[in-house]
């Protein structure tokens, strides 16, 4: 955790209080006044607006009301943008598999935009320092799975993120007032495939735990060698993603290659759709050629859809933003086994409720598809033959609070507390008992 409050106080120096500078005249933003936040700025109304913020992640969109807390200043002619998130959080586990351990996760996000020649350049990098602050390769989480820790398979464990989350370059072209031609570009970072991933969704941004589906939902929000192209036409946007399939290493400091190496060898479309502010919802399929390091023969088919509604409400602040907000998500994603046909479907239902200024109460609510590797002890290897196969779905209830409080300028810290209860499917009761529970604690530090 120092780490990531160390580079906290970095983005603040680096983005001082009250740093202005005279402003481009960017397609989609209000040029007047440039204040510090990019909540305050004029917020966007339409898909394209919201697209040419890049406020998500990878090219995903969000509905084009969701408000997002940034610092900002400018350098000539470039605007440029910082938000982050950090999660100092305990958490205590019951059942024969529970766990308890102390970790972080964390990210932040720097962004760079100007115009150049006839369409808006951004450029755009996300770190996370939970290669360090979370310890042994993975923390505590049942019923999760997905990527190996010292070569075993993650078995009621989420793996940390790696330092270099995204590196890209993002070019807009306006083709009119109502559509946008976009080119994305990353050695590494988020194909069009699924909603925006959990680590930056609002719906789930006061949770500091993974979403038990994010293997089947959008675990490819860290891939390498990424382009995609899109297309925008008022509120309908379609995109094709060319990309390598292979999830990142467990050398999680570098540009490490996956055991395929790093070549463009799968490829996604997604379809999003946002006919109003408050509405967004997306469509996207894949295919994904070898992602799992210990099954490197299995290519992968994965479908995602989702539903995003945004509210904002209450009164006005004296920076321009709303006193309340709620933001909910419906999400489905499957992944389908080419080799034998097997499939794992998770549903998704997340929901949080901004109110009173600093108050946020939130809800999660998930059906994730399993598999057998839940049968086998933590920290083991695979056994010869083995043989990965679906073996029912586990259900996941989690409630959580936090509030915020000023720790400094631009930086606010909110303690907070989330219970999660699961029902296990008849194959896992006599490993997991039938109703094993899990108690996170936590302190959230974000930029704002």
């Amino acid at each position: 955790m120092p780490c990531t409050l160390a580079a906290v106080l970095l983005a603040l120096f680096l983005f001082p209080a009250g740093t202005r500078a005279q402003q481009p005249d960017m397609p989609g933003m209000n040029m007047g006044s440039m204040p510090m936040k990019m909540s305050s700025m004029h917020q966007p109304s339409t898909l394209i607006e919201a697209e040419l913020h890049h406020a998500s992640s990878g090219t995903s969109a969000e509905p084009a009301s969701t408000p997002t807390p940034m610092l900002m200043s400018h350098h000539g002619q470039w605007m440029l943008m910082l938000h982050g998130t950090a999660f100092l959080s305990d958490t205590q586990q019951s059942g024969p598999r529970g766990a308890d351990k102390l970790f972080s996760t964390n990210w932040l996000m720097p962004m760079a935009t100007r115009h150049l020649g006839p369409g808006q350049l951004t450029l755009r990098t996300m770190f996370s320092l939970e290669p360090a602050t979370v310890s042994g390769r993975q923390y505590p989480e049942l019923f999760q799975q997905g990527e190996t820790a010292f070569g075993k398979p993650i078995i009621d464990g989420q793996h940390p993120h790696n330092f270099f989350m995204e590196v890209t370059a993002l070019y807009d072209i306006p083709l009119g007032k109502q559509t946008l031609l976009s080119f994305y570009a990353a050695p590494i970072g988020d194909p069009a495939i699924g909603p925006t991933a959990y680590p930056h969704r609002l719906s789930a941004s006061e949770d500091p735990i993974a979403a038990l589906g994010h293997h089947q939902e959008d675990s490819t929000h860290i891939a390498y060698n990424v382009l995609t192209a899109g297309i925008t036409w008022r509120g309908l946007r379609f995109e094709e993603s060319g990309f390598h399939g292979g999830e990142p290493s467990e050398q999680r400091w570098g540009f490490q290659p996956s055991p395929n190496g790093h070549a463009i060898d799968s490829y996604s479309s997604r379809i999003t759709f946002s006919p109003s502010p408050n509405w967004s919802g997306q469509y996207s399929i894949a295919h994904i050629v070898s992602p799992e390091a210990l099954y490197p023969h299995e290519d992968q088919q994965r479908q995602t859809a989702s539903i995003m509604y945004n509210k904002p409400f209450g009164g006005t602040r004296h920076d321009g933003t709303r006193s309340g907000n709620w933001s909910s998500t419906l999400l489905w994603g499957r992944t389908r086994s080419l080799s034998d046909n097997s499939k794992e479907n998770s549903y998704l239902a997340e929901s949080l409720l901004q109110f009173a200024n600093r108050n946020y109460l939130w809800t999660r609510i998930e059906n994730a598809g399993r598999s057998n590797e839940l049968l086998l002890s933590p920290d083991s290897q695979l056994p010869p033959n083995f043989e990965e196969s679906p073996i029912g779905h586990v259900q996941a209830y989690t409630v959580g609070y936090d509030r915020d409080f000023h720790l400094a300028p631009h930086l606010l810290a909110a303690p907070g507390a989330q219970f999660t209860t699961y029902i296990a499917p008849h194959p896992l009761i006599s490993t997991y008992g039938h109703h094993p529970c899990g108690v996170v604690a936590f302190i959230r530090f974000r930029l704002h």
